[in-house]
């Protein structure tokens, strides 16, 4: 392996072109073998669905260095397992796992060049997506599909370490009950747009979406699950009465660390918003950063502050984040099937 040369704690969470990515159409009712190649662009038709009617899904997961040398990443069977429910909620023909996970070897295989090295507090970020790229003027599922693979490395989401951040309830909805809430598909994320960008303008990092049926219970943000550490140092994670929250891969694997390696207990249910106030601590969890602390929650002026703090991670979800990170980078043992080594 020939690393690239590049400031790896200074490359930002942005795209950076790579070498190669993996490719596969569906076409006549199957998939086709796949293949990795060097063409970064996308050639579809003007009527091609997902441009009209937002047939598209996609994934993301991170391949990383460890410290004795090995290119893995982590737990990628769930990341093919939710992209499969994803695409069957939008009518897509799903892309089967063990060809999934195959692809993500392939890619980073194709591009370990660019796997940032151990301790850098990078990463190579992987990418799947598939979307419709068949005619259609009526609006029905498209025939014709393509589902790809890229890699992108990326440099610590946060500089400096995790501070906490100051959050606002949205006025906005994220997800209608027994919608598409619960998948990972890009027609949810371009609804949060514009309530982000609000949040930006008046300073606040991230949008807290309450339920959008009685609006008084706490779904998640934008980009990220929540989880709550209650007065007795228990786990506290929101549950949804209409399956309208994504199922984050890394809050399910917080969950099991709580349990199984930090002896807390977990509380997983409906949380309202008029309850959080007694809560110590409130984080954000997901791919690109793990967890992300929560200082502050403003609710429409009305300021809820957590016991942990404007300076640092509260100590449970220190310790949570710090074993999480600690089995992946393999420094704690791993559960069986969490750490797919590719090389």
């Amino acid at each position: 392996m020939s690393r690239k040369e590049m400031d790896w704690a200074n490359i930002g969470f942005a795209y950076h072109k790579t070498d190669k990515r993996y490719v596969s159409n569906f076409k006549d009712g199957a998939w086709d073998a796949g293949t990795i190649t060097e063409d970064a662009t996308i050639v579809m038709s003007e009527d091609a669905g997902v441009l009209h009617y937002a047939q598209e899904v996609f994934e993301g997961l991170k391949a990383y260095e460890t410290e004795d040398g090995h290119i893995v990443t982590f737990r990628p069977d769930l990341n093919a397992e939710r992209m499969v429910d994803s695409a069957k909620r939008l009518e897509m023909p799903p892309f089967p796992k063990d060809r999934f996970l195959d692809a993500v070897e392939q890619v980073v295989k194709a591009n370990a060049d660019w796997v940032p090295p151990y301790g850098s507090g990078a990463t190579l970020y992987i990418r799947p997506v598939m979307f419709a790229t068949g005619n259609v003027i009526g609006v029905k599922p498209a025939d014709e599909y393509q589902f790809r693979i890229f890699v992108t490395p990326v440099g610590p989401y946060f500089k400096g370490g995790a501070k906490p951040i100051v959050v606002k309830i949205s006025d906005f909805d994220r997800a209608a009950p027994h919608g598409t809430g619960n998948i990972k598909a890009g027609l949810n994320y371009a609804m949060s747009l514009h309530a982000i960008v609000t949040a930006h303008e008046e300073g606040f990092a991230e949008n807290v979406y309450l339920d959008a049926q009685s609006r008084t219970y706490i779904e998640e943000t934008g980009g990220a699950n929540i989880i709550f550490v209650d007065a007795d140092g228990n786990l506290v994670v929101p549950k949804s009465f209409t399956d309208s929250i994504l199922p984050s891969i890394t809050r399910r694997s917080i969950v099991e660390v709580a349990q199984k390696y930090l002896g807390l207990k977990v509380d997983q249910r409906p949380v309202k918003l008029s309850e959080v106030h007694e809560f110590k601590e409130m984080g954000l969890c997901g791919t690109a950063a793990v967890i992300s602390p929560v200082g502050m929650i403003n609710d429409h002026g009305k300021e809820i502050a957590f016991a942990s703090g404007m300076e640092q991670m509260g100590p449970v979800i220190q310790k949570l984040y710090d074993t999480l990170t600690g089995i992946q980078m393999g420094h704690i043992e791993a559960p069986a099937g969490w750490v797919h080594q590719i090389l």
